[in-house]
């Protein structure tokens, strides 16, 4: 700010520099971003229009630095290359911790801090630079996002805390780790690691749920044999911008396009691969220019326990290039435990006891990483089988001819074809359960016929005058015919009946976290036993009640007319499958198989709220008065949390009794909230006919063509809290010879507006629920039906927030 004063007939110019310098960063921050944040700053998401808002943007515009949106309302503070055509992330402050679109800002505090809020005020992350003299946060031409003094000292740097990713000039130290994302397009650290170990060699771990693992250098060598010193204790390491990697335990390598500028990454992806990175600029592609497995089952954990890891090839071409596809395999006997997440192996098929003792199947040029009971050297393959039946543990044992080395496993991990040196693997199996004379894997085959070169002393030219004796040819052609097909037909059913491991591709769908999967339809057949008892049923689809084999109770649900894609389908799950509050019916996964869409939840006790209210049946009311605020409470809270606080911001579009669950505490929770993105239900007329019959719960602004918003919700809500203080649906308050059930309640509405403003109360003894018998409590009632009210209002932005509501329940209740 300069000010201009007159003073003693002279002009005195005075200039608040820092306060000059503070706006014009917050101003060429909020629209294209800027080198430098300024202290006592304060920038906030813009509204999440888009994928990335850049705060900060490096001085040569290779780096920006800002929110970055990981989901449709979930956002990180990371730096990104602006060249990468999908801004491809190299750092982020808060990977495991997402922000929330609405409200959330980065703030460079007066005390020097620099700290990322969430929409309701919490630091989710901080640069712990309090009571420095911290000015200025700059983001460097190396990526380098950094918090310096006046006297331009680094108080804080990002390199010292790298996510997945090495820059160049970035040294890797003993302090230092790098953490895969846990797959691919999904940004929380996953399971493999790059680190210095006690030994001071650089290593690649792998962090499973139940063992852990060095991977590489190869953990069965010595750190001659793999090239590395255990000597040296600096730990320090560093990718030069040339492409040059250098590390103090004398590991090196170059990268295939050695040269200075290029921009470069070194990254541990998601798969567990090190692999270093080049970006073409002009097409903002990125190409792979060394990685640290060329054979990718080499590394431990992606196919689990149980099970084998292999290469399925695709049809090559002469002279083309080819990245071989991932496949695991159960082996003979088990069954995959998730075919969403293969890292979790493999279990016994049920059913299957050893009555008759064990036998052993021979695995050809197979082996299983570790976990050795005992090694013995000089022994006979008799005498090995024997150790292994003698032990109970013993799950296996690997024989390496030769030099007779015997190595009996007590878990079979990490397992894939050819290991280095060569041995067979011997698995132990109940008796008289495979008819097979050998263990074949489940990895689907090809069976293929391989001509053989015709000789002259065949049959077919046996005769003196060497002629083509046609009729024994055609019997032979048609015996060929007939084999071949055969073989076809049982290759098809070896594929279908051999259990593969998708793509790697789909991972970033396919697992959310430990607690959301996805089911194979076979699963949930099994689960609800054919789909027997009905739960009820709606416009979405019918609701089936399952038991897992973990003794999980679930419902299923089967969606009608889901017309997105199968990718679309798990993106947008993959965001709904994150989603928890107490007040939300929990989404534990679903399924997506050909014409088949289900989701699976948890199974809620009491069932539906409109199961319980409306039974009239008994004089007794099934609902007590406390039980009927605390779910209007509850009801709040869950729609709150939808509106303005989850990840994903979502109108649920059909708030009403039988979407509402009571637990075994009668404890409300949401069901079906997400339905409509999933469903596609995006113009008037569907959502109209999909809740035709209960229209007393839709918003006016549904018949007005209007934008739908969490206000619709809101008006929903007003209805059924009518329904919970009067006890019956809103259908019935029609009054004879008229057609709409929302005249009925506007007329009501304007009814109840006017008493509730009177002194005289006794009213409500006749308004509430008559099987109450006057046991409710008063004050709670009028302010039940003064929100109720409120919420009916025509003109939706007269209608309160669902947060608003929450605060005026708690308020009367505390």
């Amino acid at each position: 700010m300069i000010a201009i004063a007159p003073m003693g007939g002279a002009y005195i110019f005075t200039t608040s520099i820092s306060f000059l310098l503070m706006l014009m960063s917050i101003a060429a921050t909020k629209d294209h971003g800027s080198s430098y944040l300024a202290r006592g700053s304060s920038v906030s998401i813009d509204d999440g229009t888009s994928t990335t808002t850049p705060v900060l943007i490096s001085p040569n515009g290779e780096f920006a630095c800002g929110f970055y949106r990981v989901a449709t309302n979930a956002f990180t503070f990371s730096v990104w290359f602006t060249g990468s055509s999908g801004k491809t992330v190299a750092w982020t402050a808060n990977r495991d911790a997402p922000v929330n679109g609405r409200g959330s800002r980065l703030a460079f505090r007066r005390d020097g801090g620099l700290d990322l809020l969430d929409y309701n005020g919490a630091a989710v992350w901080s640069t712990n630079t309090t009571a420095t003299r911290a000015s200025r946060a700059e983001l460097l031409d190396s990526g380098n996002l950094v918090v310096v003094d006046p006297d331009g000292r680094q108080l804080w740097r990002s390199f010292d805390s790298p996510t997945d990713t090495l820059l160049p000039s970035q040294p890797m130290t003993r302090n230092i780790r790098l953490v895969s994302a846990s797959s691919r397009g999904l940004f929380y650290s996953g399971l493999y690691s790059l680190f210095f170990d006690n030994d001071n060699q650089l290593k690649l771990m792998y962090n499973g749920p139940e063992v852990s693992s060095i991977y590489w250098p190869d953990p069965f060598n010595d750190e001659w044999t793999n090239g590395r010193t255990i000597y040296n204790s600096s730990r320090h390491a560093i990718l030069e911008q040339t492409g040059h990697f250098i590390s103090s335990d004398e590991f090196e390598f170059e990268a295939s396009d050695l040269g200075d500028k290029v921009v470069r990454r070194l990254t541990l992806d998601y798969d567990g691969n090190l692999r270093l990175y080049s970006l073409n600029t002009t097409t903002g592609n990125w190409s792979v220019t060394w990685m640290a497995f060329h054979r990718v089952c080499n590394i431990h954990g992606l196919c689990g326990k149980n099970s084998i890891c292999k290469y399925n090839i695709p049809n090559l071409l002469p002279q083309k290039t080819y990245i071989p596809n991932l496949e695991c395999s159960c082996l003979e006997g088990f069954e995959v435990v998730d075919s969403s997440n293969w890292s979790k192996g493999c279990r016994h098929k049920p059913n299957i006891t050893a009555t008759h003792g064990f036998s052993f199947r021979k695995l050809a040029n197979t082996d299983f990483y570790g976990y050795d009971l005992d090694y013995i050297d000089q022994v006979s393959i008799s005498k090995c089988k024997h150790m292994c039946l003698d032990n109970a543990d013993c799950q296996a044992f690997a024989y390496r001819q030769g030099n007779g080395e015997c190595y009996p496993k007590v878990f079979l991990l990490n397992g894939k074809n050819f290991p280095k040196p060569r041995n067979d693997l011997y698995l132990k199996v109940p008796k008289g359960v495979f008819t097979s004379s050998k263990l074949a894997s489940s990895v689907a085959h090809a069976c293929k016929v391989h001509e053989k070169e015709v000789n002259v002393s065949s049959q077919m030219l046996k005769d003196g005058s060497s002629k083509f004796k046609f009729g024994y040819f055609l019997s032979s052609a048609l015996t060929l015919l007939f084999i071949e097909a055969t073989l076809i037909i049982a290759g098809f059913w070896v594929v279908n009946k051999w259990e593969r491991r998708p793509e790697i591709e789909d991972e970033g769908y396919t697992i959310i976290s430990s607690q959301f999967r996805m089911f194979s339809y076979k699963e949930l057949q099994k689960a609800t036993n054919c789909f027997k008892e009905e739960l009820g049923s709606g416009g979405s689809g019918a609701v089936y009640k399952g038991i897992l084999d973990d003794e999980r109770k679930v419902a299923v649900k089967k969606l009608n007319d889901v017309i997105q894609g199968d990718q679309e389908f798990r993106s947008e799950l993959s965001v709904i499958g994150r989603i928890y509050h107490m007040n939300l019916v929990r989404i534990w996964g679903f399924c997506v198989e050909k014409t088949h869409k289900l989701l699976v939840s948890e199974f809620i006790e009491n069932g539906s709220l409109a199961t319980v209210l409306f039974d009239h049946q008994s004089l007794s009311p099934a609902l007590q008065w406390g039980q009927r605020y605390n779910i209007s409470l509850g009801l709040a809270k869950g729609l709150a949390y939808l509106h303005h606080e989850c990840l994903e911001w979502i109108v649920h579009c059909d708030v009403k009794p039988e979407n509402i669950l009571l637990d075994k505490d009668f404890e409300p929770k949401i069901a079906d909230f997400g339905l409509v993105k999933l469903l596609k239900r995006g113009t008037v007329a569907q959502l109209l006919s999909r809740v035709h019959g209960t229209r007393g719960y839709i918003a006016p602004e549904w018949a007005l063509n209007l934008p739908i918003t969490g206000k619709a919700d809101v008006y929903s809500y007003g209805v059924v809290l009518l329904e919970l203080v009067k006890g019956v649906r809103v259908s019935s308050w029609v009054v004879e010879g008229e057609e709409e059930v929302e005249m009925a309640i506007r007329c009501s509405t304007e009814i109840l507006k006017k008493k509730l403003v009177g002194e005289d109360q006794s009213w409500l003894l006749d308004f509430v629920d008559y099987r109450l018998e006057g046991d409710f409590n008063y004050s709670e009632a009028i302010v039940m039906l003064q929100i109720a009210v409120s919420c009916l209002e025509e003109e939706r932005s007269r209608r309160p927030s669902m947060s608003h509501v929450v605060e005026t329940l708690l308020s009367l209740a505390e």
